[in-house]
């Protein structure tokens, strides 16, 4: 289906839709008298801070709702192909600005503009500084994220998905918590230090696929990424492509070693800003080795898998006995946050149908389940403002409803049967079981360990008397928390009861990578004879 077919441009109207709300935000300032310093009536200042505020909520549920609306009315889930496909010149030379969305990016558009209003809620409250600023950053940053979702060429991919990385370093370095850190003879703010480590990072990660793109266009004279995924690259090529996109996508997803830029981007960046990093932006890398490494390098993967499932399974143990050290609550959440998406690099390799679907599965599930987690956080940080686990104890005496949203997050987390995070760990571990039964039994340790510290977690913040003087008058969730939890766990709860809907749109899409996948392999494995 294409946008001439459709009549509209459905991709790049909800795409482009939060910049206008950025822009909405900025004119709503122009109107504003500071005095002589610049400085704002604080009646004033008030006044703009909620509009902004109302904006940003309002356009992005206005995404949202279109998002869902195009998933109902426009996408067929049975199609395997490419559909609402937009495409005009760019750059020329085959560089054009191309959108368009599959069985494997349509849930991850849906995902964002689902967890983008829920950070505007996060941030009502407890960001009262620039708070126009902090929308327009969030607003940005949908479109960015969108665009990495929706993009069909290469150049427009690299796009967007290098410029997402502003907005969360503003994000990170000028909300992000207060404190200094030690670095080099320097003594800077912690939250300007994570962020500097976290674009690092990711961006030095990315140098490497800027040139293998530009190898690309040279060799095959477009940067079509559908034409891309048919074209045979030599077998020696894919092996320096591969590593070139393994650099970029490693550092996203995090994978062991080059995962520690996570922890400290979490515990510095706001309850949304660690919201929408955990539940998209780590969504990211793994997309990117579905949409690019399997397809266009399949015997370069399939030569690499056996390091893929090293890296994977030394994330999902190392990661989680670091976990279990923490004393600080976003730590924790953060470090079992690589140990999942280890789970996820494991089971894309497989190039199995179980491991691929269980893969895409556990990234939407770890959406919902780890962004929750972090907002339960949250709610205790505006009240107490400490994350240290040892600062609390005997909260279900005080939160009872709180005690019961956070013990339904932390079983998710463990992948209870019922949750959705069951589902995404059992096929995974079923496509690992199907390639090799020790990667099966060695990554199957973190699901053991998992229990052991989310269950610690939850005793030492929960249960326990209540004796601390400061958390005797603590109040239990509002409405607005109510409304962000409540919603993520119905979502959470539903797909682990019938996760069919997600999968019947994710089969169609990886049934067909999987068939590109083997018939190169075969076809390369003939040629060698």
């Amino acid at each position: 289906m294409t946008a001439a077919a459709t009549g509209f441009s459905w991709l790049s109207a909800i795409t482009f839709l939060p910049l206008l709300g950025a822009l909405l935000i900025g004119l709503a300032r122009l109107g504003a008298n500071p005095d002589e310093n610049g400085v704002l009536e604080p009646k004033e200042q008030q006044r703009i801070d909620n509009t902004a505020r109302q904006v940003a909520l309002l356009f992005t549920l206005l995404v949202f709702g279109v998002s869902v609306w195009i998933f109902f009315a426009l996408y067929d889930p049975a199609q395997p192909g490419f559909q609402l496909i937009e495409q005009i010149e760019w750059l020329g030379g085959g560089v054009s600005y191309k959108m368009g969305v599959d069985g494997i990016s349509i849930l991850f558009v849906l995902l964002t503009t689902f967890v983008m209003p829920i950070c505007i809620l996060a941030s009502w409250k407890s960001i009262n500084k620039r708070v126009g600023d902090y929308m327009i950053a969030f607003l940005v940053m949908e479109t960015l994220i969108l665009g990495v979702f929706c993009a069909l060429d290469l150049f427009l991919f690299y796009f967007f998905f290098e410029g997402s990385l502003i907005p969360m370093f503003l994000i990170i370095g000028v909300w992000g918590s207060a404190g200094t850190k030690e670095f080099a003879g320097f003594t800077m703010p912690s939250r300007v230090y994570a962020a500097v480590k976290f674009f690092l990072y990711t961006l030095l990660g990315s140098v490497l696929l800027l040139v293998a793109m530009a190898w690309i266009y040279f060799k095959a004279g477009t940067t079509d990424i559908p034409t891309l995924q048919q074209f045979a690259f030599p077998a020696h090529a894919q092996t320096w492509l591969w590593l070139a996109f393994f650099a970029s996508f490693a550092v996203k997803v995090p994978m062991w070693p080059v995962h520690t830029w996570l922890p400290d981007a979490h515990v510095q960046a706001p309850t949304a800003g660690s919201v929408v990093l955990a539940s998209i932006l780590l969504k990211m890398g793994g997309y990117g080795f579905l949409r690019f490494s399997l397809p266009m390098f399949p015997i370069a993967s399939a030569e690499f898998a056996p390091l893929i499932f090293a890296l994977s399974i030394m994330a999902i143990i190392y990661t989680s006995l670091v976990a279990l050290a923490q004393e600080d609550m976003k730590k924790l959440i953060a470090y079992s946050s690589v140990a999942h998406m280890g789970l996820v690099t494991m089971g894309i390799f497989t190039a199995t149908p179980q491991g691929v679907e269980g893969a895409l599965f556990q990234m939407l599930s770890h959406g919902f389940i780890s962004g929750a987690l972090f907002l339960c956080v949250g709610v205790l940080y505006d009240r107490m403002h400490t994350r240290e686990i040892a600062a609390f104890g005997g909260l279900v005496h005080r939160m009872p409803f709180y005690a019961f949203l956070f013990l339904f997050f932390t079983m998710g987390n463990v992948g209870l049967p019922g949750v959705s995070g069951f589902v995404g760990e059992f096929l995974t571990l079923a496509g690992a079981f199907k390639y090799n039964t020790w990667i099966a039994f060695f990554a199957t340790t973190g699901v053991i360990l998992s229990a052991a510290y989310a269950l610690r977690l939850y005793r030492k913040v929960m249960y326990g008397e209540l004796t601390k003087t400061n958390l005797m008058a603590i109040p239990d969730v509002d409405q607005r928390e109510l409304v962000m939890l409540g919603v993520l766990m119905a979502f959470a709860l539903y797909l682990g009861v019938n996760p069919s809907p997600a999968l019947s749109v994710f089969a169609p899409a990886s049934d067909h990578l999987i068939q590109n996948y083997n018939a190169a392999l075969t076809a390369f494995a003939g040629g060698a004879q």
